[in-house]
């Protein structure tokens, strides 16, 4: 039988194997400072994720800026989040509300009079709602009360006996466009009233079966701009001392003017405007809440190149005329904010 002899060298060799195996096997201050690595990446992807796996935001018609607004904000949270997020187009404010109320859709734009009916229980809400929360106070929605010039028709007042479209039923359009005429002395019952949403009411213009019509939006209305193309718009005024008797009990209204030029008018015309609300279910945990709304004022360029209304949402007045419950998540990052 053949014998190996282990000569100094092999034992030396096999020495530094073993010391080698040892210390990659041994803890080290480079492989801890790897695990700590690790950690804190997975506590950065942790702190990116929501606790929502879904997120519907409930818009408007098409072409209104609500859903332009609302899906440019859905692909930021897209983008930020990972989260499944989509816009639902709906007949807007009252079923937003209603539709959040159900738990059928995370989050909605609705104007300020609908909320505050919600959250009362008055008009188009048998009870008052309570599992609704504000994450912000967003953009005014302009009251465009436009007609042609051949009408004859100048105000508020000249509406009576005409057929007006005042946006679909139940909309914030036609919320605000009951409640504008009923202050200005005038019912359902003294005009012909056709329930039709932007582009519906633009065509009507178009095909002389309307005289008038109510778009509540932000400015400018795509609808609007399209009509003026093609038709000599003329834009109602809203006697100023008037609306502020109104805004005595109705205080979501404010005073606004249209500026020259929006649609080719030569002035400025005098009319009112209701703040938007974007809200969430009182569900939403406090911290989706809270990335929720520091994604949206982080991300305010995104939204103001979608449409111009969102030049008007800022952090300074967003929570400016809140009526409905602030999200606790929302209160938290205001709060830091003011802190700075």
């Amino acid at each position: 039988m053949l014998k190996f002899t282990k000569s100094p060298l092999f034992l030396s060799a096999m020495l530094s194997a073993t010391l080698g195996l040892t210390a990659c096997s041994s803890p080290s201050s480079e492989s801890t400072d790897s695990t700590e690595t690790d950690s804190a990446a997975t506590e950065a992807t942790a702190a990116d994720k929501l606790d929502t796996k879904f997120l519907t935001i409930a818009t408007g018609g098409a072409s209104g800026p609500y859903n332009i607004i609302g899906t440019s904000l859905s692909e930021i949270y897209v983008k930020t989040f990972g989260v499944n997020s989509k816009t639902q187009t709906t007949g807007a404010s009252v079923e937003n509300v209603n539709l959040l109320t159900q738990g059928k859709v995370d989050m909605v734009l609705a104007l300020s009079d609908v909320v505050t009916d919600a959250v009362e229980g008055k008009n188009n809400f048998d009870k008052p709602i309570a599992n609704i929360q504000q994450i912000a106070v967003l953009y005014p929605n302009v009251v465009q009360i436009v007609t042609t010039k051949k009408s004859g028709i100048k105000s508020i007042e000249d509406l009576r006996g005409k057929r007006i479209a005042v946006g679909d039923q139940g909309s914030g359009t036609e919320v605000n466009a009951r409640t504008l005429l009923e202050g200005f002395g005038i019912t359902y019952d003294d005009v012909t009233v056709d329930y039709l949403g932007f582009s519906e009411a633009a065509d009507g213009m178009k095909a002389g079966k309307i005289e008038a019509a109510f778009f509540s939006s932000g400015l400018p209305n795509s609808s609007l701009m399209e009509l003026e193309q093609g038709l000599d718009l003329q834009l109602i005024t809203i006697n100023q001392d008037k609306l502020k008797e109104i805004i005595a009990t109705k205080p979501y209204f404010k005073t606004f003017e249209i500026p020259a030029g929006t649609y080719g008018n030569e002035t400025a015309i005098p009319t009112a405007a209701i703040m938007n609300a974007l809200l969430v279910s009182s569900d939403l945990s406090e911290a989706d809440g809270y990335k929720l709304t520091k994604t949206l004022f982080e991300n305010l360029e995104g939204l103001k190149t979608a449409h111009q209304a969102a030049n008007d949402i800022s952090l300074e007045t967003a929570r400016e005329g809140m009526v409905a419950p602030i999200h606790p998540g929302a209160k938290k990052y205001y709060d830091e904010q003011a802190a700075k």
